[in-house]
C-alpha cells in the first residue's frame, strides 16, 4: 500500500511539472499573437526586381530609388523628445474619429538610434522572439519601438537587418521599403538593390525593411508603393486591404532638420486605429519629409523608459485581458554613443563625446598627441611623447646625448679615458692618437705611435718614439719611463743569463763528470778498507797460530822419558828448518 502510495505521489509531480513546463512554454509568447497584420500570404517580400522598381517609378525621380538626407546631429540636449497625441482625423463631414500613439523626436539619430535584434546580439539568427521591454533593456533604451517584420510561427526576422554597423542579415535583393543610417551620417528611405546594401565603401551602420514608402519626399507615395512591392503572386486585393485596413500602426521618417521622427498609434485592425492613407497624411501634417511604413497590429509597442506606454491589441490566454506581443527587432533611442563606441580604445565615451587619455586626441581619440613628424628622424611618437633613439634626446628627438653619455634617454655614463670620447649609441670609445684599448686605457707600445697605434716608429737604433707624434726626440717620463727601465733591467738580466750560459757552453769538459769521479773514489775507498780489514784479519790469525806452537808439556812427563832419545825434547826448543837455514 505504501508502495502504491509513493508512485501515485511521484505521477503527481510529474504531471504537475509538464504542466508548469506546457504553461511556461505557452505563455513564452505573452500573448496569442491574433492580431496579426500581414501584407503578403505566404511569404514576405515582393517578388519584383529592383529594375521593375526603378523602371515603374515615376519619371521625376529618374533612376535613383531611395532618398538621402543628412541627419541633425544637435548635441544639445534632451537627447530625445516624446510627445503623445490624441487627435481627431475625420473630416468635416464625416464622425469624428480619435486616435491616440506617440510622436518621438530624435535630434541626434547617427549617435542615438539603434537596430537591435531580438533579445540581444544573435537574436535574428536563433530566430528568438521577445518583448520589446526586455530588448530594450540590454541597451539602456530611453525610447523603443518594434521594427521589422517576422514570421509569427518560426520567429524567423525577414528583410534587411544591420544593428550597429554589423550586417544581421541580407534580403538578398527583395524589394521593400527600407530605412536606414549610413556611416557617413546620411538617412536612407526607400528602395534599395542588393549591392547597395552591401556597399563597403559608405556601409549602413544601421538598416531595417518595412512594407510601404510612406512619404517621398514631402509627398505621399502610397500609389506608387503598391505597385513596386506588391506580390504578382498573389491578388492585389490582399496587398488593398493591408494598407486601407484601420489598425495599429507603427513608422519611422525624418523632417528637414534631419531629426528622426518615430511614430506609433494604438489600435485594433479592423475596429480602431488608422489606415496607411491616414498615417502618411498625419505625418505629412507634422512636417515629415520621408517615411515607411513598420510592422503594426498586434506588433505596434511602444516602450518609454523600459515601460510599456501603448495599449496592446492581442488577448491574453484570459480572454479578458491585452498582452504585448514578442517581436523581433527593435528601434532603440538611447543616450549619445561615441563613433566608435570604444573611442578606439584610448578614450571613455561619455554623452556622445569621446574623453580622450593623456597622450590620444581628436573626437575618436585616434589621433597621437604628438605628430610622427614632430620627432624628426631620430623619434618614434607614441601617447607618452616623442620616444627617441639611443643616443638621441630632447622634446623633438632632435640634440644628440651630452658628451660623456650615451645609450636610451643619454642615462648611461661612457667609461672612456685619457681623451677618448664614446659613441652616444652605443657607448663604444674614440681613442685619440697614442692610446688603444676598449676605455683607451693602454698607451702604445714602444715602438709604435698614432690612431690605433698601427704607425712603427722610425727612430735609429730602434729607440722608441713619441706615442702621439712619433717624434724619435722624446723624453719619457713617470710610467713609461719606469716601464721602459723595467724593461731594461729585465733585458740585460736575461743577456747576463745568456752569456753566462755561453761561457759554460765554452769551458772544456773532464771526461768523467765529478759525480763520476765521486763514485770511483768511493769505490776505491771501499775496495782499500776493504784490503786492509782482510790483512789485519790474517795477522791476527798467524800471531795466534804462533801462540800454539809453544804447549804446555807437563814435567813428569819429561822426566818419564829419560831413558829414551832426546831429540823430541831437543825440537821443542829448537827453531824451525826456516828460521836456521838463515843462520851460518
Amino acid at each position: 500500500m505504501a508502495a502504491l502510495v509513493e508512485n501515485l505521489r511521484r505521477i503527481y509531480f510529474l504531471l504537475l511539472c509538464v504542466g508548469v513546463w506546457a504553461t511556461g512554454s505557452r505563455d513564452i509568447r505573452y500573448s496569442l499573437d491574433d492580431d496579426v497584420l500581414s501584407p503578403y500570404t505566404g511569404s514576405y517580400g515582393s517578388s519584383h526586381s529592383h529594375r521593375y522598381v526603378r523602371d515603374c517609378q515615376p519619371i521625376t525621380h529618374g533612376n535613383v530609388t531611395h532618398e538621402t538626407w543628412p541627419a541633425s546631429n544637435h548635441s544639445g540636449s534632451p537627447v530625445v523628445e516624446s510627445k503623445m497625441f490624441m487627435s481627431d482625423i475625420s473630416t468635416n463631414s464625416e464622425t469624428p474619429k480619435w486616435v491616440s500613439g506617440h510622436i518621438t523626436v530624435v535630434h541626434d539619430p547617427v549617435r542615438t538610434v539603434s537596430v537591435l535584434e531580438p533579445g540581444g546580439p544573435d537574436g535574428c539568427e536563433k530566430s528568438r522572439r521577445e518583448l520589446v521591454e526586455n530588448t530594450a533593456r540590454t541597451r539602456k533604451c530611453l525610447i523603443a519601438q518594434n521594427g521589422g517584420y517576422f514570421d509569427t510561427l518560426s520567429g524567423h526576422c525577414l528583410g534587411n537587418v544591420v544593428s550597429d554597423g554589423r550586417l544581421v542579415q541580407n534580403s538578398r535583393g527583395l524589394q521593400n521599403a527600407q530605412f536606414g543610417i549610413k556611416k557617413d551620417g546620411t538617412l536612407v528611405f526607400g528602395y534599395l538593390s542588393e549591392e547597395d546594401v552591401l556597399d563597403e565603401v559608405n556601409p549602413f551602420v544601421q538598416l531595417i525593411s518595412g512594407v510601404v514608402w510612406l512619404l517621398r519626399a514631402g509627398e505621399v507615395y502610397i500609389n506608387e508603393s503598391m505597385q513596386a512591392e506588391c506580390d504578382r503572386t498573389q491578388e492585389t486585393g490582399t496587398f488593398q486591404r493591408f494598407v486601407e485596413v484601420m489598425s495599429a500602426r507603427t513608422a519611422v521618417g525624418h523632417d528637414v532638420e534631419g531629426r528622426l521622427i518615430l511614430f506609433h498609434v494604438d489600435g485594433q485592425t479592423d475596429r480602431r486605429g488608422m489606415n496607411l492613407w491616414e498615417v502618411a497624411e498625419f505625418l505629412k501634417k507634422q512636417g515629415v519629409v520621408n517615411a515607411i511604413n513598420l510592422d503594426g497590429g498586434g506588433s505596434a509597442t511602444y516602450v518609454l523608459n523600459g515601460s510599456l506606454a501603448s495599449l496592446p491589441s492581442d488577448h491574453c490566454v484570459e480572454a479578458m485581458w491585452r498582452c504585448p506581443r514578442a517581436v523581433s527587432t527593435v528601434l532603440c533611442v538611447h543616450e549619445r554613443l561615441c563613433q566608435p563606441e570604444d573611442c578606439s580604445q584610448h578614450g571613455v565615451c561619455v554623452d556622445g563625446q569621446c574623453e580622450c587619455q593623456p597622450g590620444w586626441t581628436g573626437p575618436t581619440c585616434a589621433n597621437l598627441t604628438c605628430q610622427p613628424a614632430a620627432c624628426g628622424d631620430h623619434g618614434m611618437c607614441t601617447p607618452d611623447g616623442c620616444v627617441c633613439d639611443a643616443g638621441w634626446m630632447g622634446a623633438n628627438c632632435s640634440q644628440e646625448c651630452a658628451a660623456g653619455f650615451y645609450g636610451d634617454g643619454c642615462n648611461q655614463m661612457c667609461t672612456c679615458v685619457n681623451g677618448g670620447s664614446c659613441d652616444s649609441v652605443h657607448g663604444r670609445c674614440s681613442c685619440p692618437a697614442g692610446f688603444y684599448g676598449d676605455s683607451c686605457e693602454e698607451e702604445c707600445p714602444l715602438g709604435f705611435y698614432g690612431l690605433r697605434c698601427l704607425q712603427p716608429c722610425q727612430c735609429s737604433d730602434l729607440c722608441p718614439c713619441d706615442p702621439v707624434t712619433g717624434s724619435c726626440n722624446n723624453t719619457l717620463h713617470d710610467q713609461r719611463n719606469s716601464s721602459l727601465h723595467r724593461a731594461g733591467h729585465c733585458l740585460a738580466t736575461q743577456m747576463l743569463k745568456e752569456w753566462r750560459e755561453q761561457e759554460e757552453a765554452h769551458k772544456p769538459r773532464p771526461h768523467l763528470s765529478e759525480q763520476s769521479w765521486l763514485v770511483i773514489t768511493t769505490v776505491l775507498a771501499v775496495l782499500l778498507l776493504t784490503s786492509v780489514t782482510g790483512n789485519m784479519i790474517q795477522v791476527c790469525r798467524r800471531f795466534r797460530g804462533h801462540l800454539q806452537e809453544y804447549s804446555y808439556v807437563p814435567l813428569e812427563e819429561m822426566n818419564g822419558r829419560t831413558g829414551q832419545s832426546t831429540q823430541p825434547l831437543k825440537s821443542l826448543f829448537l827453531p824451525d828448518d826456516s828460521d836456521s837455514q838463515d843462520s851460518p
